[in-house]
């Protein structure tokens, strides 16, 4: 095995539709069928871009420069020696394999993967026998990816030795719980920021007040007076507590002069909130504690409820804020030398 073989992950798929073709036919394929033979393109990677945009006109433009990349890699970067490692979904065992050949333009077996090179595998080894974190980097979104952080486990694989000896020892599980959790979390921010812009965060916080058991009435544009919902538990809205609520839309730093503002509508009985989706100032979180009806609520704390309250959350909001419940591995705490 060459030591400076390149070592490359890559997908059958979103759904592993090209596994046969992958595992029978001796190759690894890309997809994008539209583009035609990527040989006769010029071989930069502005002529590839030229001609994804061409192919596919409906693409973002943040993604065309992605999309060629890989096929651009695929072509005039992956060479004749490298290792090539495929995470098949069928079987659920991490395929590893050497490239045989350059790239070839076939329609006549898959015609939705016609970009191939043929492949001589060479091993399967079970997801199992891997660190959590070599499995997050062979998941890659991508469908072409270089594997660069965890490239010696594939190579241990390849020889046949073994890679993990036990889950506690694993440490890669809590950087990938954690990396799982902070683009959750860039996700959800991100996304209000820019669907939700203005008036439309105001409904979003009125509406997860109303999952938390409030009922909200929420000021009409231009009219707020400095409150932007109030919120209260009874019908009517005449029994307190009564929160009166100023809502921040921008990623910003919210002061001591909006959040003092808002608490000069606050009555005796009555409580104050304000929700951005940015941070408070020390002087404004110092007001704050220095108040018992007061509560600020930042981006982190906005994030906590969201992930709390999501499921009672109604089909708009669900579709805005598109999350999924998934489970990842508790890291195993170390016991302590006191002990």
């Amino acid at each position: 095995m060459s030591e400076t073989a390149t070592i490359w992950g890559i997908h059958a798929g979103r759904t592993g539709d090209a596994n046969m073709l992958f595992l029978d036919n001796n190759v690894v394929a890309l997809g994008w069928p539209q583009m035609g033979d990527l040989s006769k393109l010029g071989a930069t990677r502005d002529d590839f871009k030229e001609a994804v945009a061409a192919a596919y006109p409906q693409k973002k433009p943040g993604a065309i420069p992605n999309n060629a990349g890989q096929l651009f890699r695929f072509v005039h970067e992956m060479k004749e020696g490298d290792i090539v490692c495929y995470p098949s979904k069928a079987d659920r065992q991490i395929h590893i394999g050497r490239i045989s050949g350059g790239y070839v333009y076939r329609t006549d077996i898959e015609p939705g993967y016609p970009n191939q090179r043929p492949v001589k595998w060479l091993k399967a080894v079970p997801r199992t026998s891997f660190t959590q974190g070599a499995l997050h980097e062979i998941g890659s979104a991508m469908s072409l990816f270089q594997i660069r952080n965890y490239a010696e486990e594939f190579l241990v694989a390849l020889e046949g030795k073994a890679v993990v000896s036990s889950v506690e020892s694993d440490e890669s599980v809590a950087l990938v719980a954690q990396e799982i959790e902070e683009t959750t979390r860039d996700f959800i921010l991100k996304t209000l920021s820019q669907e939700l812009k203005g008036k439309p965060f105001e409904y979003f916080v009125a509406h997860l007040l109303n999952t938390m058991g409030y009922r909200t009435r929420v000021a009409p544009a231009g009219t707020d007076g400095g409150i932007d919902i109030v919120a209260h538990k009874d019908e009517l809205g005449f029994e307190p507590p009564i929160v009166k609520v100023q809502v921040k839309s921008g990623d910003g730093s919210v002061g001591i002069q909006e959040v003092t503002a808002l608490y000069g509508h606050v009555e005796s009985e009555e409580y104050g909130l304000v929700v951005t989706l940015g941070s408070f100032s020390k002087q404004a979180e110092t007001f704050a504690r220095s108040k018992s009806n007061l509560r600020l609520v930042d981006n982190e704390a906005l994030v906590n409820l969201v992930l709390a309250h999501y499921e009672q959350f109604d089909s708009k909001y669900k579709g805005i804020l598109p999350l999924q419940r998934v489970y990842v591995p508790e890291p195993i705490p170390e016991e302590s030398d006191d002990e």
